[in-house]
C-alpha cells in the first residue's frame, strides 16, 4: 500500500478533532450524552400542558373538521440541564426559531401530537427555555386541521364539541405524565370573551376546556395506557341566518298553499297546479340543504321540517282529487263543507308537527 503526503495530514486532522471533542470541551461533550437519554431521571416525567386558542379558522360539517390557530405550551424538569448562572454567563438558555430547535437544541422534549389530526400542520414559531434548576418550558405556535364528529340533529339550532385529543408520541403513562397547565386555560378563556377574532362566522364561542385523562390503544407492542390531554371547545350555532333564508321562507311557502281550500272545488286542474308548484319547491330546498351537509344517517330538525312540509303539500292533492270526485258525483255541497273544515284543519296540523319535530329534536 503507498501513503502519500496527504496520509499524516488525515491522521493528524482525526486525532485534533478528537482531542477537541473529548478534551477541550469535555463537560459540553458531558452534557450532550446526558441530554440524548430518553427521559429525565425519575419516572414518569410530569410535563404541564397548556392549549391557548388564538383562533378559530374554519368549522367544516360536511366533512366534519375544523381548523384552529393554537399557542401549545409544555413544562417540565429535567436536572441534568441544571446549570450555574454565573458559571454560563447566563440566567436562562434561549432556543428559538425552527433552526435553533432542530440543529442546536438537544436534550430531550416530549412529542405533543393531536391524535385526530389531519395533514402535517403549520409550525409558525417554536421556543425553549431552560432554566438554571433544570426547569424546561416549550412553546410554539401552530395551525391544525382536525378531525372530529359532529352532533348535527338539531341543525340549525345545534351545540357542537369540538374534541382535539394530545399525546406524547411514543410515551406511555408510566413514562410521560400530562397535566393540565391551568394557568394558560385561564388565559386562553379570558381571551376567548374579550377577543372576537376568537369566533368565526355563523358560530359563537362557549367554552374552551382541557382535561386529564387516559387512551386505552396501541401503534406496537402490547396494549399499554397513553397519559392524553382533551381539548373540548364549545360552539353554539348562530341559527338567525338559516332561519331567515330557509326555515322562514319554507313555512311562509306551505302556507301559500292554504288558498287551495278557498278554490272551486271541481277546478281540479288550478288546485293540481298550485300543490305541484310548492312540492317541486320543497324538492329544491331539500336539495339547497344537502348540499350544504355531511352524509349522516339521521334526520335533522331541518330535514324532518322538510319532509314534513312535502307530506302536508302530497296531502293538499289527495284532498282536491276526493273533492272532485264527489263533485262529479253530484255530492258538490258535501265537497265544499269538507273544504271549509280543511281551512282551518290545515294550519293547525302543519303547525302541530313543525313545533312537535321542535321539540322532539331540540
Amino acid at each position: 500500500m503507498r501513503f502519500g503526503v496527504r496520509t499524516p495530514l488525515v491522521w493528524i486532522g482525526l486525532a485534533f478533532g478528537l482531542w477537541l471533542s473529548l478534551g477541550v470541551f469535555p463537560a459540553q461533550a458531558q452534557r450532550a450524552v446526558e441530554a440524548g437519554m430518553p427521559n429525565p431521571p425519575g419516572r414518569p416525567t410530569e410535563v404541564k400542558v397548556g392549549v391557548f386558542l388564538a383562533d378559530i379558522i374554519d368549522v367544516d360539517e360536511l366533512n366534519e373538521t375544523f381548523e384552529v390557530e393554537l399557542i401549545l405550551t409544555a413544562e417540565w424538569e429535567d436536572p441534568r440541564l441544571a446549570f450555574d448562572p454565573a458559571e454560563e454567563g447566563t440566567a436562562e438558555k434561549l432556543f428559538q426559531g425552527a433552526f435553533q430547535f432542530n440543529e442546536i437544541y438537544a436534550a430531550w422534549w416530549p412529542q405533543l401530537l393531536f391524535v385526530n389530526q389531519i395533514g402535517s400542520g403549520d409550525t409558525n414559531a417554536v421556543k425553549i427555555s431552560i432554566f438554571p434548576d433544570g426547569r424546561v418550558r416549550y412553546l410554539d405556535q401552530r395551525s391544525v386541521l382536525l378531525e372530529t364528529p359532529m352532533a348535527l340533529r338539531a341543525f340549525p339550532f345545534d351545540h357542537q364539541s369540538l374534541v382535539a385529543k394530545i399525546v406524547s408520541f411514543g410515551d406511555y403513562s408510566n413514562q410521560v405524565k400530562l397535566t393540565v397547565d391551568e394557568r394558560v386555560s385561564g388565559a386562553s378563556e379570558e381571551y376567548a370573551e374579550v377577543n372576537d377574532k376568537v369566533n368565526i362566522a355563523q358560530w359563537e364561542l362557549k367554552s374552551v376546556e382541557l382535561e386529564e385523562g387516559e387512551a386505552d390503544f396501541r401503534y406496537y407492542g402490547g396494549r399499554e395506557n397513553f397519559s392524553e390531554l382533551t381539548l373540548t371547545i364549545g360552539l353554539k350555532r348562530k341559527s338567525g341566518n338559516l332561519i331567515w333564508k330557509v326555515i322562514l321562507p319554507l313555512v311562509i311557502l306551505v302556507l301559500l298553499m292554504w288558498a287551495v281550500f278557498w278554490m272551486d272545488e271541481d277546478n281540479l286542474s288550478d288546485r293540481l297546479n298550485v300543490s305541484f308548484i310548492g312540492i317541486l319547491t320543497i324538492v329544491a330546498y331539500q336539495f339547497l340543504i344537502d348540499g350544504s351537509m355531511p352524509r349522516i344517517d339521521y334526520f335533522t330538525f331541518t330535514d324532518a321540517v322538510l319532509l314534513y312540509s312535502f307530506l302536508v303539500m302530497c296531502l293538499t292533492i289527495f284532498e282536491s282529487l276526493v273533492l272532485y270526485s264527489l263533485c262529479k258525483k253530484g255530492r258538490k255541497e258535501f265537497a265544499e263543507k269538507i273544504d271549509v273544515v280543511f281551512r282551518w284543519f290545515f294550519p293547525v296540523l302543519y303547525f302541530t308537527g313543525v313545533i312537535a319535530s321542535y321539540f322532539y329534536y331540540i
